[in-house]
C-alpha cells in the first residue's frame, strides 16, 4: 500500500504526463459539424456576390479556413470570430448566410460596393462588438431600429458614407456599450439627442440634421471628438461644450449657428481642431478660446464664413502650437496684430474678404514655416514689405484687392518656393520685377489691374509649371515677346487633376489634415487692355493645351498666324479692340470646342470662312467693314483697296448683319439729294405745294 506521499508524487507524475501529452495532441475542442456550418456560410456568401479582384479566392475547401482573406477563428472554439473584407470591392447585397456566423465579434464590410438594406436577421448576431459598413454608396433606406439593442458587447458602429435617410433610431440614443459611433455623410433627419452611452468618439456630420447642439453630458470624461459638420443646426454654440474636458477636434463648421460666441466658451487646453467656419456667428471674436494659453495644442482654428466684427484678438497670438488660422469672409477690422510673428509654427493664414486695414506689417515674416499666406480684398495700403523674403517656404501670395502701392520688390526672389501669386486689384507700379524670375515653381500668376508699365521681360512665357498668367488692364508697352517659349510649359496641357496648392498639417495618431488654395482648373493667358503693339507672335501657337486667350484692347497689327486649329483645347479667343488686319484663318472654323470668339473692331478684310461654327457667334467680327460674310463672288474674293466698297458690295456692321457698303451709301445718299432739289426748282406745281401759305386756325 503506498503512502500518503508516495500517493501524492505518483498524482503529480500523473498529472504531469497528461498535461506534456495533451501540449504534444492537436486539441480541436470544437464539434466538426459547427465548424463545417461556418465554412458553408462564407462559401455560400462568396457564390452570391460579385469579386471581380479574386480577393476571395482562397476561400475554398481545399485551403483551411484559417489561411483565408479576412477570417479569424477562435483558438478555443474554431468558430469564426472576425470577418474583415474592408476595401475588396466587393459587390452584390449583404446576404442573409452572414447570419448562420453566430459567434462573430467583428463584422467589417467597409469600402465596397454592396447595395439593399441591411439583413434583418444581422440581429441573431448577439455577440457583435464591432459592426462597419462604411463607404457603400449603395447601402439604403432606413437604419433599422434593432441595430441598438441586438447586442449588449456593441463598443463600434460606423455606417458613414452610405445612403440611409430618416431619423437616428431612439435605440441608438438609448445605447450603453456604445463607444464609437459615425453616421457621417448619409442622409439622416431630425434632432440629435442625448447618448446614454459615454461616446468617445461621435461623427455625424454630413447629414441633414436639425435642432440644437446637446451638451453631451453623458460623455463629459471621455469624448475627444465630435463633428457635427455639414447639417442644420441652428441657435448658438453652447457654452457646455466647454465641459467636454478631453475634446481634441471640435467640428460645428457648414450649420445655421448664430449669435455670438460666448466668452465663457473657453476650451481645454487638448483641444487640437476648432472649426466653427460657415454659420451664422456674429460679435466679435473672444479673447480666450482654450485654457491655458501656453498649454495649448490648439492646431487650426477656423472661424471663416460667418458674420464676425471688431478686431482679431491678440490672444490669438499667444497660441504657440497653431498652424492654421482661418478668419476669411468676415466683417472683421482693425489692423493685423503685429505679435502675429509668435506663431512660429504658423504654415496657412487666410484673413481674406475682411476690412482690415493697415499695412502688411513686418510681423510676419517671423512665421518663417508659412506655405499659404492669403490677405487678399481687405483694405490694407503701404507697401509690399521687402522683409517678406524671409518666408522662403511661402508657396501662395495673395495680396489682390486691396490699396497696396509702390513696386514689386526685388527681395521677394527670395520667395523662391512660390506656386500661386496674386497681386491684382492694387495699385502697384512700375516694370515686373526681375524677382518673379527666380519663382521657378510658378503655376499662375496675376498682376492684373494695377499701373505696371514698361516692356513685358522675355522670361515671361519660360516658367515650366506655368498655368495661368493675367497681366491685364495695366499699361505694358512694347512687343510680346517672341522668344524664350517653354516648349514644356503646363500650357502644353493641364490634365485638370491639380487644382489646388495643398499644406498637410500631421495630426495625432497618424491623421493628417489638408488645407488648400483653390485654382481655378483652366489654362490660360490674359494680356488684354494694355499698350502692346506689334504682330501676334506665332510662338503663342505652340501652347497647344492653352483653353482661353485674351489680347484684346490693344495696339496689335499684323495678320492673326496661322494654325489656332492645332490648338484644340481653345474655349475662349479674343482679339477685338486692335488693329489687325488680313482675313480671318480658315482654321478658326475647325475649333471644335471654341465656346466663345471675339475679332471685332480691327481691320480684317476678305471672306469670312464658312460653316456652321463661326455662325455661332453673330458679332465676333462687328467693327470690321471690310470683312464680307455673304455674296462673295470668287472672282471678288481679294482683299479690297483702300477707299473700295468691300467685297461684293457689302460689309459687316456693329451687329454682324450684311448693310450697304459705305461708298455706296454715300453716293445713293448724294444723288437722292440732287434729283430731290432738280424736281423742287424745275417744278412749279412742287413750288406751290411745298410753299404754300398755312392758314392759322383758332
Amino acid at each position: 500500500m503506498l503512502s500518503t506521499s508516495e500517493m501524492h508524487s505518483s498524482l503529480s507524475l500523473f498529472v504531469s504526463f497528461f498535461i506534456l501529452f495533451s501540449l504534444l495532441q492537436p486539441i480541436p475542442c470544437f464539434s466538426d459539424s459547427l465548424f463545417t456550418s461556418d465554412q458553408q456560410a462564407l462559401i455560400s456568401f462568396k457564390s452570391q456576390i460579385h469579386d471581380p479582384k479574386l480577393s476571395l479566392s482562397s476561400w475554398s475547401s481545399r485551403n483551411p479556413v484559417t489561411n483565408w482573406t479576412g477570417v479569424s477563428i477562435s483558438n478555443r472554439t474554431g468558430r469564426v470570430v472576425v470577418l474583415d473584407l474592408a476595401g475588396r470591392s466587393l459587390f452584390g447585397p449583404i446576404t442573409t448566410v452572414l447570419c448562420n456566423l453566430s459567434t462573430l465579434r467583428i463584422l467589417i464590410l467597409s469600402s465596397n460596393s454592396f447595395v439593399g438594406p441591411i439583413p434583418l436577421c444581422l440581429a441573431q448576431l448577439k455577440l457583435l462588438r464591432t459592426l462597419d459598413l462604411s463607404k457603400n454608396a449603395g447601402l439604403q433606406g432606413p437604419i433599422p431600429p434593432w441595430i441598438g439593442n441586438f447586442s449588449a458587447f456593441l463598443t463600434k458602429l460606423d455606417l458613414s458614407y452610405n445612403a440611409f435617410l430618416g431619423e437616428i433610431p431612439y435605440t441608438i440614443f438609448e445605447m450603453s456599450s456604445l463607444i464609437y459611433l459615425d453616421l457621417s455623410n448619409n442622409q439622416l433627419v431630425g434632432n440629435i439627442q442625448e447618448f446614454k452611452s459615454t461616446l468617445n468618439y461621435l461623427n455625424l456630420g454630413h447629414n441633414q440634421l436639425d435642432g440644437s447642439v446637446p451638451c453631451f453630458s453623458r460623455s463629459v470624461k471621455f469624448l475627444s471628438f465630435l463633428n457635427l459638420a455639414g447639417n442644420a443646426l441652428s441657435g448658438g454654440i453652447p457654452t457646455c461644450i466647454s465641459s467636454l474636458k478631453l475634446l481634441k477636434e471640435l467640428n460645428l463648421s457648414s450649420n445655421g449657428l448664430q449669435y455670438r460666441i460666448s466668452p465663457r466658451f473657453i476650451l481645454s487646453h487638448r483641444v487640437e481642431i476648432l472649426d466653427l467656419s460657415s454659420n451664422r456667428l456674429s460679435g466679435p471674436i473672444p479673447g480666450s478660446l482654450v485654457q491655458n494659453p501656453d498649454k495649448s495644442r490648439l492646431m487650426l482654428v477656423d472661424l471663416s464664413r460667418n458674420q464676425l466684427t471688431g478686431e482679431i484678438p491678440f490672444e490669438l497670438t499667444n497660441l504657440r502650437n497653431l498652424q492654421a488660422l482661418s478668419l476669411s469672409n468676415n466683417q472683421i477690422s482693425g489692423k493685423i496684430p503685429p505679435s502675429i510673428g509668435n506663431l512660429t509654427y504658423l504654415q496657412f493664414l487666410d484673413l481674406s474678404f475682411n476690412l482690415l486695414t493697415g499695412s502688411v506689417v513686418v510681423g510676419l515674416a517671423g512665421c518663417f514655416q508659412l506655405s499659404h499666406l492669403n490677405l487678399g480684398h481687405n483694405l490694407l495700403t503701404g507697401e509690399i514689405r521687402p522683409e517678406l523674403d524671409a518666408l522662403d517656404g511661402l508657396r501662395v501670395l495673395d495680396l489682390s484687392s486691396n490699396q497696396i502701392w509702390g513696386e514689386i520688390p526685388l527681395p521677394l526672389a527670395g520667395c523662391k518656393s512660390l506656386e500661386v501669386v496674386d497681386l491684382s486689384g492694387n495699385n502697384l507700379t512700375g516694370e515686373l520685377s526681375g524677382a518673379i524670375l527666380k519663382w521657378q515653381n510658378l503655376r499662375a500668376i496675376s498682376v492684373a489691374g494695377n499701373q505696371l508699365s514698361g516692356v513685358l521681360p522675355d522670361w515671361i512665357f519660360s516658367f515650366e509649371n506655368l498655368q495661368q498668367i493675367d497681366l491685364s488692364n495695366n499699361s505694358f508697352s512694347g512687343f510680346i515677346p517672341d522668344g524664350n517659349f517653354n516648349v514644356s510649359l503646363k500650357l502644353n496641357g493641364f490634365t485638370g487633376s491639380v487644382n489646388a496648392v495643398t499644406v498637410s498639417l500631421d495630426l495625432a495618431k497618424g491623421r493628417r489634415l489638408d488645407l488648400g488654395y483653390s485654382i481655378v482648373p483652366v489654362v490660360g493667358i490674359d494680356i488684354s487692355h494694355n499698350e502692346l503693339r506689334g504682330a501676334i507672335p506665332t510662338g503663342l501657337l505652340g501652347f497647344k493645351g492653352l483653353e482661353y486667350l485674351n489680347l484684346s484692347y490693344n495696339h496689335l497689327d499684323g495678320q492673326i498666324p496661322v494654325g489656332f486649329d492645332k490648338m484644340t483645347r481653345l474655349r475662349k479667343l479674343d482679339f477685338s479692340h486692335n488693329g489687325l488686319t488680313g482675313q480671318v484663318p480658315h482654321g478658326l472654323s475647325e475649333i471644335k470646342g471654341l465656346e466663345v470668339l471675339d475679332l471685332s473692331y480691327n481691320s480684317l478684310s476678305g471672306p469670312v470662312p464658312q460653316g456652321d461654327r463661326l455662325r455661332r457667334f453673330p458679332g465676333a467680327f462687328a467693327g470690321n467693314p471690310r470683312l464680307c460674310l455673304a455674296g462673295c463672288a470668287a472672282a471678288e474674293a481679294k482683299l479690297p483697296e483702300e477707299g473700295d466698297t468691300g467685297v461684293g458690295g457689302h460689309s459687316v456692321g456693329n451687329e454682324g448683319k450684311l448693310f450697304v457698303s459705305v461708298g455706296a451709301f454715300w453716293i445713293s445718299a448724294v444723288t437722292s439729294f440732287y434729283v430731290s432739289l432738280v424736281t423742287l426748282l424745275c417744278s412749279s406745281k412742287a413750288r406751290g405745294y411745298i410753299f404754300r401759305s398755312v392758314r392759322p386756325e383758332f
